[in-house]
């Protein structure tokens, strides 16, 4: 078993090759770093492979296997339906409609990042350091969660302190980030995609095998639908292999907006607008190489979302046919949080007396002794708040949870079930998810901080060296915002709620500006930033106002409505919809209203945009500028 702690040996040997690896990569990239060019896009020569599988790694982090795994443990494969939009979305639409434009835009303007390129097609300095000074201040939420989840997973695993974890993992990313630039960030993505392949094919294959094959597997954990927590129940849980109960105007069907508004749509579509992913498409050659990329990517995000989605909703029927034996002892769950949270949860100890019957176990004053949440079991007996429970073959029939945490479901499966050695692999496959995450976000902060912030604040002349010292102190600033943050927030819980909420707040703020500048002339630069400060004004609103999970944690709202969670805490559903249901459609309208009544671009203007005849004469002057 891979709960034990510390580090043998072995351990440590494993773990040292991969990071002598990582690093011999990294120097790769350092060595390959001569220009500006380089350190933002790779050079614009990155092979379609490399771009594939590193698109891949950034987009999966361990966000996606431990948080959002863990999310479908607790809510079951109606995740599926994300991964069904990472690939239809994230790999198909955005590689064959918008990577090929972006490609193209990105060589005849000469944009090096994702703001860059914004600015440049609206031939707007404002444009452009809005869009640096929301990556720069937003971003390091999300790479936070990333990390955090990562160090979590390390302490738990190997006994050592989170902040030992903490530490190791930011100075590996900045070991290879801070001087290898772009193209050292591809080369060790593409490594870590490839240890993370591997782990996720054994992880499905041997979930199933545990199970009885795909089949069983999927009946046994329907058979279970009467096994949900009551508390998920009455949200509209149906089952681990259902969709949430779906209508409107009641409590039973916040699980569906939960589920479908946050986490498929918020993510789903927020992926097309993240600036980090939008920049790879800059790194390649010409349009066979992002068509070459597509059936690569989308094998990569099939495999590692829908591996961890599956495995966190079987979780809950191998610990009900494989869960550590209760040794006489029940723990039934009284009291937890509607929305899965069991901070406040107790359980009831119950046990078997010699006649057989499962009888309360007595405390201080001849009372029930209650103990807080650790195990949900089921066992035909009532607790003090009348709900029954039945015991399955004498083991804990859901998975552990502890303090409500999700994204701690997918580390005890893996401690719990899985062999040791399995234990060190899937390891260095979170260290890689993290750690390819964390790279391209780091190398983003500090590109947009660098390019658009700095250079444009100092009114740098476009075409001119940028700053490598500049874009590098950003990245250390970054790492150390990030680093602080995630010392702070500890709760595992944080790490899918900040990724749909980066994703989210990306897809309202960027998306009409970024695919409307793709696609139409008429867009302006009025029309533009209009749209980028109604998405990120309304999606902020929403998240301090409304939205009652992230609102109450803010505490804003509070002052205003004298203690309730959100402004619409007594309209049913509404504090549990994702702002984006909101914010992009309205940031789209204003795209569209403001520039049928605001100035047209100049003709010259559009014509360097979409000439094809402009980006020929620009890729010979760069071929000659290099040769």
């Amino acid at each position: 078993m891979t709960g034990q702690s510390g580090l043998s040996w072995i351990d440590i040997l494993v773990i040292l090759i991969y990071l002598i690896a990582t690093g011999y990569l990294g120097w790769l990239g350092y060595r390959g770093t001569r220009s500006a060019a380089d350190f933002l896009v790779g050079g614009r020569t990155v092979h379609p492979i490399i771009m594939a599988v590193s698109y891949g790694a950034t987009f999966i982090s361990t966000a996606a296997i431990v948080g959002f795994g863990g999310v479908a443990g607790l809510f079951g494969m109606s995740l599926l339906w994300l991964t069904f939009l990472n690939i239809g979305v994230g790999i198909f639409i955005a590689f064959v409609f918008l990577g090929e434009p972006t490609r193209r835009m990105g060589h005849r303007l000469g944009a090096h990042t994702f703001g860059e390129l914004l600015g440049l097609r609206y031939q707007s300095r404002a444009v452009q350091i809005f869009a640096g000074a929301l990556i720069f201040l937003f971003m390091p939420l999300y790479s936070a969660a990333v990390m955090t989840g990562g160090s979590i997973f390390a302490a738990t695993q190997f006994g050592i302190d989170f902040e030992v974890a903490l530490l190791i993992f930011a100075l590996i990313t900045a070991a290879y980030v801070v001087p290898g630039g772009l193209k050292a960030v591809m080369y060790t993505d593409t490594l870590q995609g490839f240890v993370m392949i591997l782990a996720m094919f054994f992880l499905l294959w041997f979930t199933y095998s545990q199970l009885g094959g795909i089949g069983e597997a999927h009946r046994y954990l329907t058979g279970m639908a009467d096994m949900v927590p009551a508390k998920l129940q009455a949200i509209g849980h149906q089952g681990w292999t259902e969709m949430p109960a779906f209508g409107w105007g009641a409590i039973q069907y916040n699980l569906w907006y939960i589920v479908v508004t946050t986490i498929i749509l918020g993510v789903g579509i927020g992926v097309l607008a993240q600036p980090q992913l939008a920049v790879r498409f800059m790194t390649v050659r010409s349009r066979r190489e992002l068509d070459r990329a597509v059936p690569i990517g989308a094998v990569f995000i099939m495999l590692m979302t829908g591996a961890p989605f599956i495995v966190g909703s079987l979780s809950n029927a191998w610990f009900a046919q494989h869960g550590p034996l209760l040794h006489g002892t029940v723990e039934t769950m009284i009291n937890a949080d509607s929305d899965g949270d069991s901070d406040r949860a107790m359980v009831a100890l119950r046990r078997a007396n010699d006649a057989g019957a499962w009888v309360p176990i007595l405390g201080k004053d001849d009372k029930p002794a209650v103990v807080p949440l650790v195990i949900s079991t089921r066992e035909q007996v009532h607790d003090n708040a009348g709900e029954s429970f039945e015991l399955v073959s004498g083991r804990s029939s859901i998975i552990t949870y502890v303090k409500g945490q999700a994204d701690r479901i997918i580390p005890t499966y893996i401690s719990t079930a899985m062999p040791h050695w399995f234990g060190i692999v899937f390891f260095l496959a979170l260290l890689a998810a993290a750690m390819s995450t964390m790279s391209s976000q780091f190398h983003t902060i500090g590109t947009s901080a660098g390019r658009d912030l700095y250079e444009q604040i100092t009114h740098k002349p476009h075409g001119s060296e940028p700053s490598l010292l500049a874009m590098r102190l950003a990245v250390i600033v970054g790492l150390l915002v990030a680093v602080t943050i995630s010392y702070t927030v500890r709760e595992g819980y944080v790490i899918a709620r900040f990724t749909a909420i980066f994703f989210g707040l990306c897809a309202a703020a960027f998306m009409p500006a970024y695919i409307g500048g793709l696609f139409f002339k008429g867009v302006t630069r009025t029309g533009a930033l209009a749209s980028m400060s109604v998405g990120f004004g309304i999606s902020a609103f929403w998240l301090l106002f409304i939205k009652a999970k992230e609102a109450s944690a803010i505490g804003l709202v509070q002052l205003v409505t004298g203690g309730k969670p959100s402004l619409l805490a007594d309209v049913p559903n509404w504090p549990v919809v994702d702002p984006i249901v909101v914010a992009l459609p309205l940031s789209t309208l204003t795209l569209i209203i403001v520039s049928a009544f605001t100035r047209k671009p100049d003709d010259d203007h559009l014509v360097q945009c979409f000439s094809k005849q402009n980006e020929a004469r620009s890729l010979r002057q760069r071929l000659d500028s290099t040769f």
